[in-house]
């Protein structure tokens, strides 16, 4: 099993990322069941290196109290984005995760601007967004099922056409936005395939615990799946952006789906370089007087830093005779080639 180092872990989430101005097809540019460099194997193994490292920078982002980081999952039904959630971030403090996933707009969000309730769920400085579904849904469910956009509150002349371009044009806009606010924004497609799909639902069907995973309003979407198809490639190719990059992973295996998410979001968080905030001068005096207060309360412990303290004058003396007595070799030495230079001159 490979060992995980950041140069390793850059390499691999590489073939997943849509890079600006690529025109995505899908099927065809994508195969949901493939697993590139990784055997099942070494899953288990990987995705605990994978959450160890998440565990480690999201302690360091918390710290740092500076930057977010906003992870956007899309996918089809039964892809796996629940479970994925639940492994990837396992092994990460809760208090700096929030998950927001977002269903039928309320009555209140329908009396304002698509992305408001968006906007409202975002991560706090420090820490990590997760959004299930999120408002790229405006340019996926509401144009496969346009009866969705008749129903919203907007002027009747801002349903026509250019609605979907003006929505592309928006997002973009606001994603850069967030970018400028010190927001990295990551956003997982998870790429499953139909027939794969099927079988997922059938899992569900003969399950008893995972009945209340299904509705029959899900057998009724495949029949848009060529419709769904072609708007997630519309979404993938217009708005993979520089500071906002769409990834799509494949979703058939759900050990890869796992490791390659985990893989883009360590990637993602190691990429913002955060780190433990160092205290100033007057800060670290504080934390001395208080850390000799506290010794203090402990006799054996007191005695143990006195002794300490009192040995730590030796040891600049020490290095000092022993630097000293370096230079000296060295001069005694230099001395020694001149004389002997010297000598080859006459």
């Amino acid at each position: 099993m490979p060992d995980l180092d950041k140069d390793t872990i850059r390499d691999f989430v590489k073939q997943f990322r849509i890079e600006p101005g690529t025109r995505v097809t899908l099927p065809r540019d994508f195969d949901p069941a493939a697993t590139p460099g990784l055997s099942s194997e070494d899953s288990e193994g990987l995705l605990a290196q994978g959450i160890e490292l998440l565990s480690e920078y999201q302690e360091r982002l918390a710290a740092q109290d500076t930057q977010s980081l906003l992870v956007i999952i899309q996918a089809i039904d039964a892809a796996g984005k629940d479970g994925t959630i639940r492994h990837v971030m396992s092994g990460v403090n809760p208090q700096g995760v929030s998950v927001s996933s977002f269903k039928v707009p309320s009555p209140e969000e329908m009396d304002h601007d698509f992305l408001w309730r968006y906007s409202k769920a975002l991560p706090g400085r420090g820490m990590i967004g997760i959004f299930n579904r999120s408002y790229y849904e405006e340019l996926l469910v509401v144009r496969v099922h346009q009866g969705i956009l008749e129903g919203q509150k907007l002027p009747p002349e801002k349903k026509d056409k250019g609605i979907w371009t003006r929505r592309f044009r928006h997002i973009n806009d606001w994603e850069a936005y967030l970018a400028d606010q010190g927001y990295t924004i990551i956003k997982l497609f998870l790429n499953l395939s139909k027939d794969e799909q099927r079988k997922r639902f059938l899992a569900r069907i003969d399950t008893p615990r995972k009945n209340w995973k299904f509705s029959a309003a899900d057998v009724k979407e495949r029949a848009y799946w060529d419709d769904y198809q072609a708007a997630f490639s519309d979404v993938l190719s217009r708005s993979s952006t520089a500071v906002a990059p769409w990834y799509v992973i494949p979703a058939d295996n759900k050990w890869y789906t796992r490791i390659a998410a985990a893989g883009i979001i360590a990637d993602a968080i190691i990429g913002m370089k955060p780190t433990f905030p160092e205290v100033d001068e007057e800060a670290r005096t504080a934390l001395l007087a208080s850390r000799t207060e506290l010794i203090a309360e402990d006799p054996d412990a007191a005695k143990a830093a006195q002794a300490e303290a009192a040995a730590k004058p030796a040891a600049p003396a020490r290095a000092a005779k022993a630097a000293t007595a370096k230079g000296d070799a060295r001069t005694s030495k230099g001395k020694a080639t001149r004389a002997k230079g010297g000598k080859k001159g006459k």
